[in-house]
């Protein structure tokens, strides 16, 4: 049984114990995971538990009574509960990676590959931790994992392969180290790369080899003098000391004696004049200069190495072991400064921080090679802050108003030359000007709202960060819409010229139309919109019929002769209606006469409308006819019935428009300016601000002249026209503000040159200047713009230009080295040998007013030397003075010029000294002969237009192509010039500006040309809604980047397609009154039933008076063309005869009053007959179509009943389409381009190869068929060539050991002139030093200038090493190319050189050094080989830049470099093939035993095939041939020669012998064949029976037509 016990609660936590029955065992208790910790608050004191529980070695739980509870582990402990601030407490520490450990290492029994490709996978641990951040003190894991997961322990990694060291070749072996007797010879080579991640070590950089030039003459000198190094620089003991020193030896007592003489003040005088003195020298508290001295030993050693006495060094003279030197100091400095104030002095977050320093001085400069001073300025960025601290101000774009839209630049250059460009309106461009301006400064107030949002000082663009706003916009101008009108309504009644005043007789009748659309200019350049006709008796008012009431038959009867009472309206003369008490004048219509038909009566149709007027006046030969009709609707039943009309009686004509053709309208002209009108000024302001308009600033008035036209005639008096209807002569108008100009402020100066280049003191003028800008143009009389625009003025001449330079004083004396410490050397003499001398050196302004030291030790050159080696003359030396200038030279290539010296002192009156082999007291020299020729050099620049030439557009605007960037201009090309020594010089030495120019044309753009459009086709519908076209042709195609053509077609044509309506009112049909019924199903004594009737219908043009003469049909809409013929029941006497019209409600439907009553026992039929509507049955779907792009757009529809196309119009379908619609065609823009820059500073200071360049950006890309930019945005020109001077060193000098045979010496080099063209082809070459004088004195940059070092002579017999090589070439670790990450590394070397064999063993190492560096490049090595020679060939490593190494190839991959046969090839003539057997030599053939070895080498056969210049060229000739002995032919043949070899190299037949062998035999086989077929008898031929039947004819269609 399994029992759980479950503890208190209370306690987070459960223990589980589990009883196993029987209890034979004490088991071990197993322990889960910590719990979370809890607690109460942050920290130490939380706790955490876990479960405990008993369980069996085999994995089951059991009771934990079986288990031994003094081991139960703990449920429970103290734990840190953490929180989330503890965050910024605790953080992981991680360690740095280990060694990268290889994986198989980790795998017992894993082998290791032996080859390594890229590298070996790896892996490297590291040690992660939960630290505090305050002190670094390690905490529990657990605190940091809250927050974040631990970082990993291990990552993979990569060991590379071992890279072994790689040498160069070795150099040639050096001559003998001896010039008699045995000595040694050497070769050294260089490491090209260390060695690598394990790999190899360097070999031996030296090979040695004896060598014996011949037996010496004597004995050989075993012994050479040789000087050790120089001492440190040790301080003479003072003189009181050497004093004591001697008085206690008992020494001079005169020395004694003279001491007492002294007066103690008189010695503490003495010292004050001597410390004021030392303060007062010039850079005396900054160098405590201090005469030392410093030892070397000098030995005798012997050729194995070993020092002996220096009795077996025989030399006259022994070299000085001692020199004076300057005692070092190290540099020492002040403390710092305070930090000085913040460069920036107000709050920006968002700028560039400031800048502040601090500085310290130099108490004692470093002497003797002593200390170097440290920085003495340090910087650092800073932020003011603080309440009292300013914001910074800042700067932002501004820009001007954009100018008119102009239209005119984006024309092409074919439109530009059509002249007239005032009336263009479309697509345009336009322009302003951008600057900056300190952003948040106060506009003047009360100003317009140009004024304040402009009215600010520009500054330098520079100030303003971010993109400058755009210069150019495309803009539209709205092109003029015209205006039109809509056709004349009918003439009106006969109305008063003004009802209110009825006094005269005289009246008018008026015609009207109204504006159809909304013109550019407003309506008053519309034409008139009212006529009139003068007319009689005048009324205001008129009765209008509206409708005749049903005809009601007289005396109450049925059917019979009746009234129609008329409904009226009463209307005004505008057809308004109005009040009917206004109508009491006018005569009220009367009712009308009508007949409701009876029974047996014809029925006769109402009367049509009355028909337009033929005739819009009346006059002489012209009358106004209108007519109506009527219809037969059933013919009368003969007797008793009211009888049918004649033909005439169904149709009724009356005169109309009967007034005369006099019409009369009121002309206006245009209205005038606008101008000032002192009646209304009062009202100026109410308008202003009514309108709120700030461009109008008071109201002016227009005027427009007003006449009175009779049509067809002129003008005519005013009279004649209505009064009433006379339009304005004169309306008000606001007048525009005057704008004046508005131009910024000025700019500040623009800054004057704050330095000038040092050592030059004159003065420079230069201008400066300043600028303000255009904001506003004026307008409207404004105040014009200024003319100036900027202004200049000439700098302020500073006094002296700000520079330091170094001042040197004079050299004091030459100090020796004190007496007491030459005086023990041998022929040392008291006051005379080498010494030391001291100058001071101050720091001075350029005028020479004195400056501080730190100023020069900035911005001067190095420091001048402080002391110098000196010699004092003894009385034996000789003393010359200084050489003098060289004499001058008349011409250049004439005669000599020379310098001279003299003898000083003594040295004139000793005979050694006047040896002038010696000491030479002049000298002479050629003069100089200088030739100069001069040479171009370098290509031609670009072509450049000249200065000034180009040519803006109006109001700045600058197009490419259409201002002066093309046409003549000038290309360069540079001159050098050559001293006859083919040095470079100055060009004004060759008489030559420097340049040979050249005139050259820049080909303008040509825009593409078409021709003009071509007239409008005539539209493609004579009626209705259809297109025209017009077209252009290609003229001539563009070139030099002028504007593309448009899309062209495959015959070189664009086309413009517009739709057009033609008016259908043009030509309309007129049909004629229906004809009278002709009863086809006939009951000719009734006449009634199934009938027809016919009209004509002809094409008539329609004309202003109504359709005036027939025309052909074709020019009628023939879908519009009324029927010409009907079917219809004709209905008999006594039937009811009522109409029945459509009406179309979605269901068909029809109504019927009666017209005639019906007979006796007939009756009507029902009043409304309704049918639903069946599609395509007896109901049709009409729509409208149009066509737009291609697409059938449907745009309004509605249902009609077994109506043709032509009634749409009658069913009322709403017109909403749209024939036209606003697109949007991408103006032409042409690229516009900002000025060229100015030139840019040459691109090398001097040489051939320098440039000017200048650019150009682009402003406004090219868009739509505009002018494309074009590919040049930069020009050069070549700079003026200047000869490029540097200082340079020579080389070192070889090094010597002053006064022994070797040991410590030191080589010298000089710093000397060099010019060179700045090329690296020519050399450079050395000149007078005068050249370089301008040019601070420094090598390759380097401004410390060493001529002189240390250096070692070895002594002879002696081992030592080379100097250092060259640093290699950086190199990465590269495998095929790719770059494994390891760092790129430099390597350079020194080798060994031993002079004598039997000190080999007493060598130093060779030595190595690596560092790594930047860059570098892959290298790969690979095996090369050379042919065989023999039994061996030449194997090599060479390198990807074909250098020849040792190393660096794996020598796993090497091929083989010696081949041995076994047994050994003897044979004459044999060799030891590749394959390792015994084969021959070229021209001759193994011949081989049984057992396969080589038995003899014999010749093989030549066969010669003879050359095209062999005189024996038809001749074959075989012979033997023998490689020893060549034959005597012609050089040509040797290539024509072939060998039979039949056995390889193995001694076996080769593979075409087989062949051969097989096609012999199978040639004799062939021959044998053919040799018994023609010599056998042929035998006789039998009889065949021909049977068709049994063998029938077979026949094989070969493909021929025959078959």
């Amino acid at each position: 049984s399994i029992v759980q016990l479950d503890y208190a609660a209370t306690v987070s936590r459960v223990v589980l114990c589990f009883l196993e029955l029987p209890l034979t065992v004490v088991l071990p208790l197993s322990a889960g995971p910590w719990g979370r910790c809890m607690g109460s608050e942050c920290g130490p004191g939380g706790s955490q538990s876990r479960a405990v529980w008993c369980a069996h070695s085999e994995g089951w739980t059991t009771l934990h009574t079986n288990c031994d509870q003094a081991q139960r582990p703990n449920n429970q402990q103290s734990c840190f509960r953490v929180c989330d601030w503890h965050k910024d407490l605790y953080e992981w520490q991680l360690g740095a990676w280990n060694q990268c450990i290889p994986v198989l290492l980790r795998n017992a029994g894993a082998l290791r590959p032996t080859m390594c490709s890229r590298g070996e996978e790896g892996i490297q641990t590291r040690e992660v931790g939960c630290v505090q951040r305050s002190n670094g003190e390690p905490a529990e894991d657990a605190i940091c994992e809250y927050f974040e997961p631990k970082p990993r322990l291990e990552q993979a990694c990569l060991i590379p392969c071992p890279r072994n060291c790689v040498v160069s070749e070795f150099s040639p072996w050096t001559s003998c180290s001896k010039t008699c007797g045995m000595g040694l010879r050497n070769r050294i080579r260089f490491v090209l790369a260390p060695p690598l991640f394990g790999g190899s070590a360097c070999p031996n950089l030296t090979e040695f080899q004896t060598c014996q030039p011949g037996s010496c003459d004597g004995e050989e000198n075993l012994f050479s003098l040789r000087v050790g190094p120089w001492g440190p620089c040790s301080v003479p003991l003072p003189r009181q000391a050497r004093q004591a020193k001697k008085t206690a030896r008992g020494g001079n007592k005169r020395l004694r004696e003279r001491g007492k003489t002294k007066d103690p003040e008189a010695k503490e005088l003495m010292k004050k004049k001597r410390l004021k003195n030392r303060q007062n020298r010039p850079g005396g508290k900054f160098w405590d200069l201090q005469v030392g001295y410093q030892t070397r030993e000098v030995m005798c050693v012997h050729k194995s190495g070993n020092v002996e006495a220096l009795s077996l060094c025989s030399q006259e003279m022994l070299p000085i072991t001692f020199q004076a030197c300057v005692v070092p100091k190290d540099c020492d400095v002040t403390e710092w400064s305070p930090w000085s104030a913040c460069s920036k002095d107000c709050y920006d977050p968002n700028g560039p921080t400031g800048e502040r320093a601090r500085t310290r001085k130099v108490s004692q400069f470093s002497i003797g090679g002593g200390a170097d001073c440290p920085v003495l300025e340090e910087r650092e960025p800073c932020s003011p802050l603080g309440d009292a601290v300013p914001p910074c101000t800042v700067y932002s774009w501004k820009t001007t108003e954009w100018t008119e839209c102009r239209v005119d630049v984006l024309l092409s250059q074919q439109d530009r030359r059509r002249g007239n460009h005032t009336g263009l309106c479309g697509g345009g461009i336009q322009t302003r000007e951008v600057y900056c301006v300190q952003a948040g400064a106060d506009a003047p107030p009360k100003l317009g709202s140009i004024r304040s949002k402009e009215a600010l000082r520009p500054v330098d663009s520079e100030l303003c960060l971010g993109v400058a706003p755009n210069t150019t916009q495309l803009c539209h101008i709205s092109c003029p819409v015209e205006c039109e009108v809509s056709a004349w309504s009918a003439w009106g009644p006969c109305t008063y010229e003004n009802c209110q005043d009825q006094t005269t007789k005289k009246g008018f009748k008026l015609r009207k139309r109204r504006i159809t659309n909304e013109p550019t200019d407003g309506t008053g350049n519309c034409p008139h919109l009212v006529e009139a006709i003068p007319c009689e008796d005048p009324s205001c008012y008129e009765w209008l019929v509206v409708k005749l009431d049903e005809c009601v038959p007289d005396n109450e009867k049925e059917c019979g002769p009746g009234t129609q009472i008329p409904q009226v309206q009463c209307i005004n003369s505008d057809g308004e209606n109005v009040e009917k008490q206004l109508c009491r004048d006018a005569i009220l219509p009367m009712p009308s006469i009508c007949e409701v038909p009876c029974p047996k009566d014809c029925a006769l149709s109402t009367w049509t409308f009355w028909s337009l007027c033929s005739h819009t006046c009346s006059g002489k030969n012209t009358e106004g006819r209108q007519t109506r009709v009527r219809s037969i609707l059933a013919y009368n039943a003969g007797e008793g019935g009211f009888q049918c009309p004649n033909i005439s009686a169904l149709q009724e004509v009356r005169s109309c428009n009967d007034h005369p053709c006099t019409v009369y309208h009121w002309q206006t002209g245009t209205w005038g300016q606008c101008i000032e009108d002192s009646s209304i000024l009062s009202t100026n302001t109410s308008v202003g601000r009514i309108r709120g308009d700030d461009t109008s600033c008071s109201v002016g008035m227009q005027t427009r002249k007003i006449i009175c036209v009779r049509v067809n005639v002129g003008q005519v008096p005013p009279k004649k026209c209505p009064d009433s209807l006379r339009p304005d002569t004169v309306r008000p108008c606001l007048l525009p503000c005057k704008r004046d100009c508005v131009v910024t402020p000025y700019s500040s100066w623009s800054p004057c040159p704050t330095a000038c280049p040092a050592g030059n003191t004159r003065r420079q003028f230069r201008k400066q200047h300043r600028k303000r800008i255009i904001i506003q143009l004026p307008a409207n009389g404004g105040q014009d713009c200024p003319e100036a625009l900027t202004q200049e003025q000439e700098c302020e001449a500073q006094s002296v230009c700000h520079g330091y330079r170094w001042k040197t004083h004079k050299w004091r004396r030459c100090q020796l080295v004190p007496w007491s410490i030459r005086q023990d050397s041998p022929g040392a003499q008291e006051t005379c040998g080498p010494g030391l001398q001291f100058r001071a050196v101050s720091c001075r302004k350029q005028d020479g007013g004195q400056a501080e030291i730190e100023a020069c030790l900035k911005v001067a050159s190095p420091m001048p030397h402080l002391s110098q080696l000196c010699q004092v003359p003894c009385q034996e030396d000789c003393q010359l003075s200084s050489w003098s200038k060289f004499s001058s030279c008349s011409a250049d290539c004439v005669g000599v010029r020379t310098r001279k010296r003299i003898l000083l002192g003594k040295s004139k009156k000793r005979d050694q000294c006047k040896n002038n082999q010696m000491y030479p007291l002049s000298e002479t020299q050629y003069c100089p002969c200088n030739k100069y020729n001069a040479q171009p050099v370098g290509n031609w620049s670009d072509c450049i237009l000249p200065e000034g030439s180009r040519v803006e557009g109006l109001l700045g605007m600058k197009v490419q192509g259409d201002i002066k960037e093309c046409g003549q201009g000038y290309r360069y090309q540079a001159m050098v010039c050559y001293d006859q020594d083919n040095r470079i010089v100055e060009t004004s030495r060759c008489n030559s500006h420097g340049y040979i120019e050249e005139a050259c044309i820049i080909p303008c753009p040509s825009d593409c040309k078409l021709s003009e459009w071509s007239n409008w086709s005539r539209c493609s519908k004579s009626c209705g809604s259809g297109v025209k076209v017009r077209s252009k042709w290609l003229r001539e195609k563009p070139y030099n980047g002028g504007r593309p053509c448009p899309k062209l077609d495959h015959v070189n044509q664009v086309y413009e397609v517009v739709p057009c309506v033609s008016d259908c009112g043009q030509y309309v049909w007129v049909a004629e009154p229906w004809s009278v019924w002709k009863v086809s199903n006939v009951d000719l004594r009734n006449n009634c039933g199934e009938g027809v009737q016919t009209r004509k219908i002809r094409c008539m043009l329609n004309t202003i008076d109504g359709p005036s003469e027939q025309v052909e049909d074709y020019l009628c809409d023939p879908e519009e063309m009324p029927l010409g013929a009907r079917n219809s029941h004709l209905p008999c006497p006594e039937d009811c005869v009522s109409p029945l019209p459509y009406t179309t409600n979605g269901t068909r439907e029809r109504v019927a009053y009666p017209i005639r009553k019906p007979g006796k026992d007939k009756t009507c039929p029902p009043t409304t007959e309704t049918e639903s509507c069946k599609l395509n049955s007896n109901c049709f779907h009409y729509s409208y179509n149009i066509t737009a792009t291609g697409q059938r757009v449907e745009m309004a529809s509605k249902p009609a009943f077994n109506k043709p196309s032509h009634v749409l119009l009658q069913l009322g379908l709403e017109k909403k389409w749209q024939m036209n619609a606003s697109c949007v065609v991408e103006c032409p823009v042409n690229c516009q381009l900002s000025e060229w820059s100015s030139w840019s500073e040459c691109t090398h200071t001097c040489g051939l190869a320098g440039k000017l360049w200048r650019t150009r950006t682009v402003i406004q890309a090219a868009q739509g068929d505009g002018r494309p930019c074009p590919s040049q945005m930069k020009q050069w020109k070549p700079c003026l060539v200047k000869p490029c001077y540097s200082w340079r060193y020579s080389s070192w000098s070889e090094c010597k050991s002053e006064g022994a045979r070797c040991g410590e010496g030191l080589r010298f080099r000089n710093v000397s002139c060099f010019v060179s063209d700045g090329s690296e082809i020519q050399d450079s070459s050395m000149v007078n030093e005068v050249l370089c004088g301008d040019l601070e004195l420094s090598v390759e940059g380097d401004r410390l200038i060493v001529l002189q070092e240390a250096c070692t002579v070895p002594c002879p017999g002696e081992c030592y090493l080379t100097d250092w090589t060259v640093w290699s070439p950086c190199q990465l670790s590269c495998v095929s190319g790719d770059d494994l990450g390891f760092g790129s590394v430099q390597v350079r070397s020194r080798a060994v050189v031993a002079q004598d064999p039997e000190n080999l063993l007493q060598c130093p190492e060779q030595e190595l050094e690596a560092r790594p560096c930047t860059g570098g490049q892959c290298f790969e090595y690979k095996w090369r080989t050379g042919p065989w020679r023999g039994s061996s060939r030449q194997v090599w490593c060479e390198r990807s830049d074909w250098i020849n190494v040792t190393g660096g190839c794996l020598e796993a991959a090497k091929p083989v470099a010696d081949r041995s046969c076994d047994p050994p090839c003897t044979k004459p003539w044999s060799l030891c093939t590749e394959a390792g057997v015994c084969g021959c030599e070229d021209g001759y053939t193994e011949v081989m035993t049984s057992d396969g070895l080589l038995d003899q080498c014999t010749v093989i056969p030549v066969l010669e095939i003879p050359t095209a210049g062999d005189n024996k060229a038809d001749v074959k000739t075989i012979r033997a041939f023998s490689p020893i002995q060549p034959a005597a032919s012609a050089p040509g043949r040797a290539g024509r020669t072939w060998f039979l070899q039949p056995f390889g190299p193995d001694g076996t037949l080769k593979t075409w012998v087989y062949g051969v062998a097989a096609g012999v035999f199978v040639l004799l086989v062939f021959i044998i064949s053919m040799t018994y077929l023609a010599c056998k008898k042929p035998k006789k031929p039998q009889r065949r029976q021909m049977n068709n039947r049994l063998k029938p004819l077979t026949l094989a269609y070969d493909g021929d037509a025959d078959m």
